[in-house]
């Protein structure tokens, strides 16, 4: 259950971090850019496929329905929603709505416990004050809102093919999925264009690091703890943004920050204390075998943001 933890946190840090990055691509297409993003993530993820020795499963009809949920809203749909919702809101509401996130997971969770339902408000509560609110107009909160409905979708869509297929064969095939999509829809909405060096590095780090590397650890947490309890985790996006901007010099540390990201590790603390007892009595996931899980001994999972 640790390394379930450990894994989510670190997803949840590496989105939060890569904020920046993302940045480096403001002027860019904004489909064929997410189409050459998640096509670099889904060769490395092949790559570990074919250094492991394992067979890629081949998704059922019945998995199609929520891969491409999970691509169009969680993936592509979140992308281009979370950039039209800045130009009508501050960026400190829309991360202020972000942070209702956890606490859809956990209301919408099969299995939701009462202290994962408590910890998601604490967290929610923490972002709202890490973020300090701020401002919106026009579409501005209805875009926000179905930011943060990508952002559960993320999830949501993801649990119950994880379960059947294991955690590298949904991240390799949302990954081939957008590519796919992105890359059509692209040629007709922005068309493409040769990146320039530091477009093209940002899109080698979101491939590789916030695609092949985040996906994998996300899904891990949420196959190994449950959507309600890694939901928690989303809390720490905001806080590793903040400790990002920081270290840039991008952003002033102040006590109102301090004070939210201590209320959103002490919503993760809250969350998650029941995390060993609940999973232990869950039983098997459907689906379990040695190709698609870990032996439990070992148990870590793999998300993300997206």
């Amino acid at each position: 259950m640790r390394l379930g933890v450990v894994a989510g946190a670190g997803a949840a840090t590496i989105v939060g971090a890569s904020v920046p990055v993302t940045g480096m691509l403001e002027g860019y297409p904004l489909l064929t850019g997410q189409a050459m993003r998640y096509a670099l993530g889904a060769a490395v993820l092949l790559l570990v496929v074919l250094v492991s020795g394992k067979r890629l499963p081949l998704p059922a009809l019945r998995d199609m329905p929520a891969l491409l949920g999970l691509v169009a809203t969680g993936m592509l749909g979140f992308n281009a929603v979370i950039l039209a919702a800045q130009r009508y809101a501050e960026p400190g509401f829309v991360a202020a709505v972000l942070g209702a996130s956890p606490i859809a997971l956990a209301l919408l969770a099969a299995r939701r416990s009462a202290a994962a339902v408590v910890g998601a408000v604490v967290v929610g509560a923490g972002v709202v004050v890490l973020s300090g609110g701020g401002a919106w107009h026009g579409p501005g909160l209805a875009l926000a809102l179905l930011t943060m409905a990508g952002e559960v979708s993320f999830t949501v869509f993801a649990v119950g093919v994880v379960r059947r297929l294991g955690v590298l064969a949904v991240s390799t095939w949302t990954c081939l999925l957008a590519a796919v999509i992105g890359a059509v829809a692209g040629t007709f909405v922005g068309g493409w264009r040769m990146p320039d060096t530091r477009q093209l590095v940002a899109l080698i780090l979101l491939g590789t690091l916030l695609t092949a590397v985040a996906f994998g650890l996300w899904y891990f947490s949420v196959n190994t703890l449950g959507p309600d309890r890694a939901g928690v985790l989303i809390g720490m996006m905001p806080v590793s943004g903040l400790v990002t901007s920081v270290a840039l010099g991008a952003q002033q540390l102040t006590l109102v920050s301090v004070l939210g990201a201590l209320t959103v590790g002490l919503g993760c603390v809250i969350g998650l204390r029941r995390g060993r007892s609940a999973n232990l009595s869950r039983g098997p996931l459907e689906g379990d075998t040695p190709e698609t899980t870990l032996p439990h001994s070992t148990d870590i999972s793999a998300g993300a943001v997206q």
